[in-house]
């Protein structure tokens, strides 16, 4: 089974994420995005199958989406993908591909739907933040 990462090593919700898929037992395909974004294609692929839209899938903070003008409504779907390839940091991360679904990991644990063994075991983020107890409950 082949799990896709679209990562950002810098961003703990990325790292909680990889850590998570890890603890299923899978070890996927990581990609750095930043170092190789995906193509126009890929990207309108990702947007679909998560059933969202460009604009539902842009990253504000961290980016230069205010110095762009990216809340202006004027932009199209079309436009807001060119910002994106232009500047791969405007695309929101991590995305996860798994054969059960396509999904934007925010939270991290959102990650737990699309996996083919989501019962890993107890859980808690990088930041302390405890995710599935010791129980093996997911805490909410």
């Amino acid at each position: 089974m082949t799990i896709t990462i679209y990562h950002n090593p810098a961003c703990g919700t990325s790292r909680n994420t990889l850590a998570i898929i890890r603890q299923s037992g899978e070890e996927p395909e990581v990609i750095e995005y930043l170092k190789t974004p995906p193509s126009r294609e890929r990207l309108v692929e990702l947007i679909e199958a998560m059933g969202t839209t460009p604009r539902g899938l842009l990253r504000e903070k961290g980016t230069p989406y205010q110095e762009l003008g990216l809340g202006d409504p004027k932009w199209s779907d079309g436009e807001i993908l060119d910002f994106m390839l232009a500047h791969p940091i405007l695309i929101n991360r991590p995305i996860v591909v798994t054969p059960l679904g396509v999904v934007l990991a925010r939270p991290s644990e959102a990650v737990l739907d699309v996996l083919p063994n989501p019962d890993i075991g107890p859980f808690t983020k990088e930041d302390g933040e405890v995710v599935i107890d010791a129980s093996g409950k997911r805490v909410v």
